[in-house]
């Protein structure tokens, strides 16, 4: 069988890529087609979209984050088995962290030899988008853009007039026309679309849209043009999970409250000889017997009144920490294991594992991608190591008592913590705003359950 696949790019946010990629991920898994889903960037809210269209897990793949090397490894790797690929771009095609385009989403295409479907949103515009799709396919010649979207059109003249533009200007055949829609698919909020997991109609979300692909694409066309991978330098036969290692137990909190958490990080526990086990920190009385326990990010913020409601399980969490239990916490899950959070008028209490009050501003506080060095002895990461991360949030650090000398990272680019670093540490526990990505820093998984295993073996 011959895996196939491709790259939806857009011209900027909001071109409709997400209504593509998620739509015609949807539709292919609904015909049967074995499809594997990838987001191009650290988004876990449109990866989620995509996994839920799926049917299975959607992998980010991040050149900036990531090696070259790495990403090849895991897309190779991801990719087995596969019959379609779908690749989500991010941002405009060639929009990246400088003015040469450096990890763009047209640098990823490059790289994966992957051809490229482009979403032009048409929105009061006719010929003007032929010069945009022309602009983009001589801007460089290496990306091999094989099909044009034309997103929001509102009338059929209009449809007309931009897809015989298009046509005749780049050569390039026009693939599909999405009518201008009265309802607005994805829930959106400060931090974007909403998460799937927090969303009722997800369900009818995904139906809705593999039906506008259905009718809106041609079909045939778009598998035509897709490009073949080449899997010949893997064996894609399934291998076992490590079981030669003794099995540690790590909780995973994993519900409305907290849901950001990359597949890649979850499968390297499990190959470094985790065994997960899911936690609902929103219905559940306590923790489970564990030996570790990872909170991912998330939005703690609205679930605040049922974090709060549940004290036992908020308690549980404070005499896990106070016992010793390795945790580790990214962004929401630092929020969690704080004392409180104020939003408007009301103060939620939270797990009390560190003496910070957290509030929310309506404006981001921290954006991009960071780069942390390790200057303080901590369990999970080596000092002296420098990694790369990323952090997205609007939450706030109204008081804290601590000193910013016991952070355990120097942020070397992004905000961190307080005072340029990064990292609340109280026994086992390691909290910070950054997020990792496994594939990127592939000594963090081995470090996190290697010392649950030890921690398992002294109990």
């Amino acid at each position: 069988m011959q895996t196939k696949g491709v790259v939806i790019a857009g011209l900027a946010g909001g071109s409709g890529k997400s209504v593509v990629s998620v739509g015609l991920t949807a539709l292919l898994a609904r015909e049967g087609v074995n499809v594997v889903p990838f987001k191009k960037g650290p988004d876990y809210i449109d990866a989620g979209w995509m996994a839920l269209a799926a049917g299975r897990d959607c992998y980010n793949l991040d050149p900036y984050l990531m090696t070259e090397e790495a990403i090849h490894s895991s897309f190779i790797k991801h990719s087995c088995g596969a019959e379609m690929v779908v690749v989500e771009g991010n941002r405009g095609v060639y929009d990246g962290v400088n003015s040469s385009g450096g990890y763009s989403t047209a640098e990823l295409a490059i790289s994966l030899k992957l051809p490229v479907i482009l979403v032009v949103n048409c929105t009061k515009t006719t010929r003007t988008v032929a010069a945009l799709v022309l602009g983009c396919k001589m801007l460089d010649e290496r990306l091999d853009i094989r099909g044009v979207i034309l997103n929001h059109v509102a009338t059929a003249r209009q449809k007309d007039i931009i897809t015989e533009a298009v046509v005749g200007v780049t050569g390039i055949p026009v693939l599909g026309v999405i009518p201008r829609m009265k309802r607005d698919i994805f829930p959106m909020r400060h931090l974007g679309m909403v998460p799937h997991q927090e969303y009722s109609g997800s369900d009818d979300a995904l139906s809705f849209l593999a039906d506008v692909c259905a009718e809106s694409l041609n079909m045939s066309a778009v598998r035509e043009i897709m490009g073949e991978i080449d899997l010949s330098t893997v064996d894609c036969r399934k291998s076992e999970k490590n079981k030669s290692r003794r099995t540690v137990k790590i909780g995973v909190i994993q519900d409305a409250a907290f849901q950001f958490y990359y597949a890649e990080n979850l499968s390297a526990l499990e190959e470094e000889g985790a065994e997960l086990v899911a936690v609902n920190a929103l219905v559940d009385s306590s923790l489970p017997p564990l030996d570790g326990l990872y909170i991912g990010g998330g939005f703690p913020e609205t679930s605040a009144r049922e974090l709060a409601a549940n004290q036992l399980f908020r308690q549980s969490v404070r005499k896990a920490a106070q016992q010793g239990l390795p945790i580790y916490a990214e962004c929401g899950g630092l929020i969690y294991l704080g004392r409180s959070i104020l939003l408007e008028e009301n103060e939620y209490p939270l797990a009390g594992v560190f003496p910070v009050r957290f509030g929310m501003s309506t404006k981001p506080q921290a954006h991009g991608y960071t780069i942390f060095e390790v200057d303080n002895k901590v369990p999970y990461f080596s000092e002296g190591m420098v990694v790369k991360g990323h952090e997205f949030r609007y939450s706030t650090v109204l008081e804290w008592q601590g000193q910013e000398s016991e952070l355990a990272f120097k942020m070397k680019r992004g905000k961190g913590f307080a005072g340029g670093r990064d990292g609340l540490r109280y026994n086992n526990v390691l909290a910070l705003y950054t997020h990792i990505h496994a594939c990127g820093t592939p000594e963090w998984a081995g470090k996190f359950v290697g010392f649950c295993r030890e921690r398992q073996r002294s109990a």
